[in-house]
Order: C-alpha cells, then sequence, then structure tokens
C-alpha cells in the first residue's frame, strides 16, 4: 500500500504525518517501510518539513522482455525467473539433472548465498544486478572445461561494452575489471561422467546499479558497478540479451573452430597478459609474467628463467 501511494504521487513529495494517516500506522512504521522499499531497490529524498519522495524505482527482471529481445536461436528461451533464491547455480544443477535443454537460464533479482570461486562468497543484492546462471551441454572432454570460463568472459566483455560502451577487462580466469576494481564474476562448474562432461553450469554475477553506499565496507576498495562507472542505471533486461547473444555466438565459433579464436580475443581484452603476477596456486607460490595462455585455457607464467608454468587454477595478484 505505502509503495501504491508513492507511485500514485510520483515526484511528489509526501509527509510523514500524511502516510502515517492514511495507512493509519506510526511515524516510526513509516519510517520502517521506506526502509524495507530502500533495501528492495527503490530510492527516495527526504527533507525536513516536506517528508519523502520516491526518486527512483528499480526496473524488475520481465521474462517477457527477456525473450522479446532475444536474437540468438536457443540460449535464454527457457528461463526462469526468481525473486529470491539461495544460488542461481543450485537451480540451475537441478533443471538440468532433470534434462532441462542447453541454454536454459536461471536468474534471480537476489542471492541469499551467492559464492564464487574457492567457496568465497559473492555479494547478490536485491534488484541491483544480475545474477544468472546458464546451462551448457559441450561435447569437449573434462579438461577442456576451462576453455568455457575464458570463453563467458569475453563473451560478457562484449555485452557490456555493447549495451553500456563501459571498457572492462578481463583478469585471469575469471574476473572482469573496470579500473581495477570487480565488476563481474564468472563461475563455471561441471558435472562428470568418465572423462567427459555431463553439463556445466556457468554463473555469472554482474554489479549493474550498485552505488557506492550499497556495498559493505569490505568490499568498497575493490568493487565497482557498471552504474558507478557510466554515472546513470544500466538496464538490466537489456544487457542479459546482449549476454545471451555473445555467448551464443561465441559457443558456435567455438565448436565450429576451436578455442584458438576465443584464445585470441581474450588476450586482446585481458588485463593479466604481460604483467608481473604472483599466483596462490595449489602447487604454491608462483611468481613470473603472464606470458600468454596454454591450448587448454590455463594461464602461462614465464618465471625470471624463461620457464614457461602452465597455471590451470589459483588466485591471481596482479603486481604492476
Amino acid at each position: 500500500m505505502l509503495l501504491d501511494i508513492f507511485l500514485e504521487q510520483s515526484g511528489q513529495f509526501l509527509s510523514g504525518e500524511e502516510i502515517s494517516r492514511r495507512l493509519n500506522i506510526s511515524r516510526t512504521a513509516v519510517w520502517k517501510q521506506i526502509n524495507k522499499l530502500r533495501s528492495a531497490g527503490y530510492e527516495f529524498e527526504a527533507l525536513p518539513r516536506l517528508g519523502y519522495r520516491m526518486t527512483e524505482k528499480p526496473e524488475p527482471l520481465d521474462p517477457a522482455v527477456l525473450s522479446a529481445c532475444l536474437t540468438n536461436r536457443s540460449f535464454g528461451h527457457q528461463i526462469e525467473v526468481l525473486r529470491s533464491t539461495t544460488s542461481t547455480q543450485e537451480d540451475a544443477r537441478r533443471l538440468a539433472e532433470e534434462g532441462a535443454p542447453e541454454g536454459t537460464l536461471v536468474i534471480a533479482e537476489e542471492q541469499t548465498g551467492g559464492r564464487g570461486r574457492m567457496g568465497k562468497k559473492f555479494y547478490s543484492p536485491f534488484g541491483k544486478g544480475i545474477w544468472m546462471s546458464l546451462i551448457l551441454r559441450p561435447t569437449q572432454p573434462l579438461h577442456l572445461t576451462q576453455q568455457l570460463t575464458l570463453l563467458t568472459g569475453v563473451a560478457v566483455r562484449r555485452a557490456i561494452l555493447k549495451t553500456t560502451g563501459i571498457e572492462a577487462g578481463i583478469k585471469w580466469p575469471n574476473d572482469l575489471l573496470i579500473d581495477g576494481k570487480k565488476v563481474c564474476g564468472i563461475l563455471l562448474e561441471s558435472a562428470n561422467e568418465d572423462e567427459f562432461v555431463r553439463y556445466c553450469i556457468a554463473g555469472i554475477g554482474i554489479s549493474v546499479n550498485l552505488k557506492e553506499e550499497d556495498y559493505p565496507d569490505e568490499l568498497k576498495s575493490i568493487a565497482t558497478s557498471l552504474r558507478m562507472a557510466s554515472g546513470h542505471n544500466i538496464n538490466r533486461n537489456e544487457l542479459i540479451c546482449s549476454i545471451l547473444n555473445e555467448i551464443e555466438s561465441l559457443y558456435g565459433l567455438y565448436n565450429e573452430q576451436g578455442f584458438e579464436p576465443i584464445a585470441s580475443l581474450w588476450e586482446a581484452s585481458s588485463v593479466t597478459m604481460n604483467r608481473e603476477v604472483c599466483v596462490q596456486s595449489p602447487r604454491g607460490v608462483i611468481n613470473g609474467t603472464a606470458a600468454g595462455l596454454h591450448p587448454s585455457g590455463a594461464l602461462l607464467v614465464r618465471n625470471e628463467d624463461g620457464e614457461l608454468t602452465p597455471v590451470f587454477s589459483g588466485d591471481i595478484t596482479l603486481q604492476r
């Protein structure tokens, strides 16, 4: 009811006293309800003697809008949009086990237990980002699934550039950065049988319309959003369509020509290449210069003796 009142009085100030009278609740309850709307993505200006005015309302994820803007053949033509979920990865995994076709997409307005690589938590607040998981059913053997992580990163970067004009760089293996701060993380998980992949779940998390004050203190120095980079809100539905179109296009190229053209696109977009790096890997700490990609998708690190070491997994710190 409170939301309806603000929508009816679009752009107008409403005093706390008037809202209290119309809803028959206390002024304290009015303040609490407005804060609930704020947590759902609505924004308000509050001024003494004038009251509250709604300044921004979130643009909801809409399956009908998404279906209408897709130009690809199959990716995203089965979409499940959730208001809140623990993790879209788990929802997509359930659908994949039930036989959902390649290209099935799960998107949520909010994740309460979103996760990144190596079990790290992934911040996924309501209505401000793109938190989604895509089912893939590749024919490549298990040891080449790293290539799909890099393919997804290239596709998301291209979609962001086309939709917003913002240049993001790719940090191996799965982060997109703007001015050194993380704007997107990608998590690829697979279910295997023998040495082959039954399916992969490509999880994509993009901080789209967050403002600096939306981040917890521990993330403010290392995270950014497309809104912070552009100065205005980004249409999430449009960006999701662009991502799906780009993934399907590159996935088709990958299936026809292999990893080489994807690797070239990745290297041209990378902020890791030719940089000194420190890698915390399962084999220990590796220091050197990022020199290229192994045919599997691993990162090649050249040490001071000129020897190349392929890094298949680990956390990378860019030294300079």
